[in-house]
């Protein structure tokens, strides 16, 4: 039976929440009421885990106070009634509190669950240094495993050999450390995650200082990207005590070293940061790693000294949205700072890769065929740079345009104005007479004067100019730069071996059709050439995207290949998320229609034209994902499998068999589309 398609529960999420409530200094019992009050919230929004700061039931600045028996007594009463009223919600708690355990006193993380005490994690690492005096009161943790503790009437499991696992919602597995505990040089997270834990979460106390902030997202970053796991951080805020500290309440939510969520500093009340984890995507990534892996068994497999504490969850499988920012472009940041700095590694990638590639031939030219379109003007400006690089003219860059029976006069002039701009050797070789030979030496209706544009008409001008290309080369000492892009091998849109598909090496091989309109828009911008490149350059990004095969029809409408394989825009999102995670069809729709369906929703990259801005409906996204699906998986891996070299440029960005992505030439689509079919309405 299939689940619920718009539920986050279907397609592997976890909703969780990293809280900073008001605190009282030695009141447990105002601090248990915050809490439940948060808690109270988050059920609301749909919250599975939420994540509550160091100390939380008793406060942390409290010093002494963490000793006085009435104390330590209040806080177990106020686990228990915690527990009681944990019964009512959904959302897993992981609250703070001191509690005492065979005559020594653990800071300690307590995980609550649906009217039940799951376990208790104690810290291992102690703080006593500068303004820290945690062995005053404290025993560590580090070493206790294996045991259990009489916390609020009941035997519950005790130690840092914990993991906690729902029974009921596949990859909800998550782990617990305290604050120094992170600062160490092994985290005991670390262990966890070998062992199987996706989300780590740090309760922390951590007074604020100048600059410790930055230091505190550096580490949950840092060590969500390490762990390949998502990193939950909770610290100190509002109504801690400022005897001599101060505290800011930071909480922050990473998954893969990528900040989903935070709360703002130096709140006056309560608040909390909330965000979906992708918990499914984070397991095929660790499947993907053998490195992750190899460290397991480096430290003996950690998942032999760690308790698995299984729960029941109880998932609704209800619509609670998506809160999570889902790129309409996984190749296209939207911050623009982040845009020009991956343009500006982008195309220093290709210009070197080019560069080396120069010097190892000892060519004197490279041959390229210019359309007038985004790739052939892309490659060119790759080489242009290289030439420069190498201090050598672009005058030994043979640019030649060969027009065809579709050829329009605004593509063949931009063709010219860029290799004039460019200062490279320009030609015109016009195909249609060899063209026309050919096929009539193959008895091909169109010889004879009818209007038959079929597959063998196209690839038949496709071979011929691959073919000229290859033959200048011979003849001039050079070699062919390819000019096809990542999105079209994904999808098969090449013509194989004497055609677009081959050359002697393809700069744009690892290069997303989305990521080359920016790219050349970089160029432009940052006066990479001169004003009258620039504006060509410009002029070529609003050329409808046509392989110009097929001449218009009676309506003067010209081919287009979205048309036929689907919008650029989709297919990079679908080709992305297939390849670099290995999502399932169903969950892949899910993420593209919370990324598509509504054009005011998610930010867009910068020089994005408003008018362009495409929404999506499911039936549209479900469609052309099974057109990439039957392409990608069932008739063009063959093509993929004998690629030329280039440069991988991009993560997530390479089909080469020798690189990212191998595949039998063979395979069949039927798998994805079944799972397409049954799981997305």
């Amino acid at each position: 039976m299939p689940k619920p398609f718009y539920a986050i529960h279907s397609h592997g999420f976890v909703r969780a929440a990293a809280c900073t409530p008001k605190v009282l200094p030695g009141d447990p019992g105002y601090n248990a009421d915050e809490t439940l009050k948060l808690a109270k919230e988050g059920d609301l929004e749909g919250c599975d885990l939420m994540l509550f700061p160091e100390l939380g039931i008793s406060a942390y600045a409290i010093d002494d106070l963490l000793l006085q028996d009435a104390l330590l007594a209040r806080v177990e009463d106020e686990i228990a009634r915690l527990a009681k009223a944990s019964a009512r919600l959904k959302p897993v708690l992981i609250v703070g509190a001191p509690l005492a355990h065979s005559g020594r006193l653990y800071n300690c993380a307590v995980a609550i669950s649906r009217g039940k005490i799951l376990g208790v994690v104690p810290k291992s690492f102690l703080p006593n240094y500068r303004e820290y005096y945690e062995k005053r009161w404290f025993a560590p943790g580090h070493g206790v495993s294996g045991v259990t503790m009489r916390l609020a009437g009941e035997e519950v499991p005790f130690g840092t050999d914990l993991l906690f696992e729902a029974a009921d919602l596949k990859d909800f597995v998550f782990a617990l450390e305290i604050c120094e505990d992170f600062w160490a040089p092994a985290p005991p997270s670390t262990q966890a995650a070998m062992a199987g834990a996706l989300i780590l979460c740090n309760l922390s106390a951590s007074n604020i200082v100048v600059g410790k902030a930055d230091e505190r997202e550096l580490l949950c970053a840092s060590q969500s990207s390490r762990c390949q796991a998502a990193y939950l951080y909770s610290a100190a805020g509002p109504g801690e005590s400022t005897t001599d500290l101060a505290w800011d309440g930071q909480a922050s939510i990473h998954e893969l070293g990528r900040r989903l969520a935070q709360t703002d500093r130096f709140p006056a009340g309560s608040q909390m940061a909330v965000a979906d984890i992708d918990v499914e995507r984070l397991r095929l990534e660790r499947m993907r790693s053998p490195t992750f892996n190899d460290a397991a068994v480096a430290a003996g497999h950690p998942e032999r000294r760690f308790r698995r504490i299984a729960f029941e969850h109880k998932p609704a499988f209800d619509d609670v949205g998506l809160i999570r920012p889902v790129d309409r472009f996984p190749f296209v940041p939207d911050d623009p700072a982040r845009l020009d700095k991956d343009c500006y590694e982008a195309f220093n990638i290709q210009v070197q890769g080019l560069a080396k590639r120069l010097q190892a031939t000892k060519s004197k030219h490279v041959v390229i065929g210019i359309s007038g379109g985004l790739d052939s003007t892309h490659a060119l400006i790759v080489a242009a740079k290289a030439f420069d690089a190498l201090g050598k003219p672009r005058s030994d860059i043979l640019g030649f345009t060969m027009p065809g029976f579709a050829t329009s006069e605004g593509t063949k002039s931009n063709a010219w104005k860029l290799m004039r701009a460019l200062g490279v050797t320009a030609e015109e070789i016009d195909i249609r007479p060899a063209a026309i030979q050919l096929l009539k030496d193959m008895g091909h209706p169109f010889a004879e004067g009818q209007p038959v544009y079929d597959v063998t008409f196209e690839n038949v001008q496709a071979g011929l100019r691959t073919d000229y290309l290859f033959r200048l080369a011979n003849q001039r000492a050079g070699f062919v730069v390819g000019t096809g892009d990542l999105s079209e091998l994904a999808l098969g849109w090449c013509t194989y071996g004497v055609g677009d598909q081959m050359s002697h090496y393809n700069v744009n091989g690892s290069v997303a059709k989305t990521l080359i309109q920016h790219l050349i828009r970089w160029v432009a911008k940052t006066g990479q050439f001169d004003a009258a490149a620039s504006e060509t350059l410009l002029s070529v990004l609003g050329t409808e995207i046509s392989p110009e095969l097929v001449p218009p029809d009676e309506n003067g409408q010209i081919q287009s290949t979205q048309a036929k394989i689907g919008p650029y825009e989709l297919q990079d999102f679908n080709l992305y998320y297939i390849t670099r995670y290995g999502l399932r069809p169903s969950k892949v729709a899910f993420l593209a229609w919370h990324a598509w369906h509504d054009v005011e929703k998610g930010d867009w990259p910068m020089h994005f034209p408003a008018e362009t801005r495409n929404a999506y409906d499911l039936a549209a996204i479900k469609k052309w994902l099974g057109v990439f699906l039957f392409r990608f998986f069932e008739i063009s891996q063959f093509k993929r499998s004998a690629m030329p070299n280039g440069p991988k440029v991009i993560s997530g960005g390479n089909l080469s068999p020798r690189g990212d992505w191998r595949a039998p030439s063979d395979g069949t689509a039927r798998v994805w589309l079944e799972e397409l079919e049954a799981n997305v309405p």
